[in-house]
């Protein structure tokens, strides 16, 4: 049997209470929806009636996390369901190697848990404000030579279906439904519980350097090959990139002195950035010279701490992003015609390009599905016009046979997608068959995965 923990449901049963109408919007600011009515149940019972009531009125069905979505993938004009209510975690068991948590979760929340109680993910994204199932289900991931997304972690999850039933899958209990529902997007139900593998906690030595574009490129095989988790992000108009390998310890223990991380996380990352893209929106041709003056204040550090505090860093400033999977062995091609096409152009690029890798994995929509991977992401700071680069980045990422993040801002529609997918079918039929009256559809829905 399983080693039951302490942990029971965060807040008390108490009946669905829908609110009145009021504007929801995501956290970069660029999607905002108005549904009928919101509801934010405390339990899976609850949720479940929501559904139920919502079909039987003939509305629409959307969960919501914390809005860390660019795109309106949770927006919906029918019923919006908030998660935090349906929020802690429920069960670890050691002997298997599992905890269970509720879908509206924070990924802080959980990887605070698991510290306290020695263990840990194996990887996560470098955000910990979204909530586990929104995280899960649009395919959010960190960087890793081995392991995957957070939905390749999935041992199991609870999902409500269309008519407010209750269904528990895992690989061994439908097993079609688990291999699609972990990258689901909502289309397939609502999921209520999830299931994470854990393993005891362990260390992480962090190796931050700057390295010029030619060489991280050049190199970039290697690299990967070499560490367990290898990113690396280019400050475009320079020759700058700031390269992060981060490798399992034995210890000791070495984090990063207070004083240090305040002033390159808080200060540099986030205070200083934060002037420089107000400065970059108002006066565009300081841009250039911004960045170059940032990618000089590069600088090198090392330090080694538990997990969720190497991958992860705070990100206060907003911007919107598009984000697409390419095969791996597309990076250094990908990469040397974008940064071609900014130089020929006359954007003006404030963020970043973000580049990390994944190994291939078996789920249907996840964007590592059948292909080791390399994700390169553009962004530009909010209210900032952005489209016209990404439209142009897009173009490249397309060529290489690329796939969009689901959370991420592109224009690519199920046509597209379908040939991106090898097992775009199995998913869209699975769809029919849990969802046929479309409950869980919406406009963005309708144009990745049609009507």
């Amino acid at each position: 049997m399983g080693v039951r923990s302490r942990y029971g449901a965060a807040n008390p049963e108490r009946p669905a209470n829908p609110a009145a109408p009021a504007a929801w919007r995501n956290w970069a600011g660029n999607v905002t929806v108005r549904p009928l009515r919101t509801v934010a149940p405390s339990s899976t019972a609850a949720l479940a009636e929501a559904v139920r009531r919502a079909a039987e009125d003939g509305l629409t069905v959307k969960a919501t996390g914390t809005g860390h979505s660019f795109t309106p993938v949770a927006a919906t004009g029918g019923v919006l369901l908030r998660p935090e209510r349906l929020c802690g975690v429920r069960e670890i068991d050691r002997e298997r190697g599992t905890v269970r948590v509720a879908a509206g979760t924070p990924l802080r929340q959980l990887n605070e848990t698991l510290a306290a109680e020695g263990l840990s993910l194996a990887n996560m994204g470098d955000i910990m404000e979204q909530t586990v199932s929104g995280a899960v289900s649009t395919g959010t991931h960190g960087t890793g030579r081995d392991s995957g997304s957070l939905a390749a972690q999935l041992r199991g999850l609870e999902l409500v279906l269309a008519d407010g039933s209750v269904l528990r899958c895992s690989a061994e209990k439908h097993p079609g439904v688990f291999a699609a529902a972990r990258v689901g997007l909502g289309a397939l139900g609502v999921i209520s519980e999830l299931t994470f593998a854990v393993e005891p906690a362990f260390l992480l030595s962090a190796r931050e350097e700057p390295m010029p574009f030619a060489r991280v490129v050049a190199e970039f095989d290697r690299l990967v090959t070499e560490n367990e988790h290898f990113e690396f992000y280019w400050f475009p108009h320079t020759e700058c990139c700031l390269t992060k390998r981060n490798n399992r310890s034995p210890g000791p223990a070495r984090p990063l002195p207070r004083l240090r991380g305040w002033l390159d996380d808080e200060l540099l990352s986030n205070g200083v950035f934060q002037a420089a893209c107000s400065l970059g929106r108002a006066v565009p041709g300081t841009v250039p010279a911004l960045a170059r003056l940032a990618g000089r204040a590069l600088s090198a550090r090392r330090y080694t701490d538990i997990p969720y505090k190497v991958f992860t860093s705070p990100r206060r400033v907003r911007f919107v992003e598009m984000e697409y999977a390419l095969p791996r062995e597309a990076a250094g091609p990908a990469l040397r015609e974008l940064r071609s096409l900014i130089e020929r152009s006359d954007f003006r690029i404030g963020f970043p390009v973000e580049v990390r890798v994944a190994p291939a994995d078996d789920i249907p929509l996840s964007t590592a599905s059948g292909r080791d991977t390399v994700y390169i992401a553009v962004h530009m700071y909010r209210r900032t016009p952005h489209q016209a680069y990404f439209t142009a980045a897009e173009r490249v990422m397309t060529a290489h046979g690329g796939r969009p993040h689901w959370g991420k801002l592109h224009s690519r529609d199920a046509a597209y997608l379908a040939g991106a997918y090898p097992r775009f079918g199995e998913f869209t039929a699975l769809r029919d068959r849990l969802d046929p009256d479309r409950v869980f559809t919406n406009d963005y829905l309708r144009r990745v995965l049609g009507d």
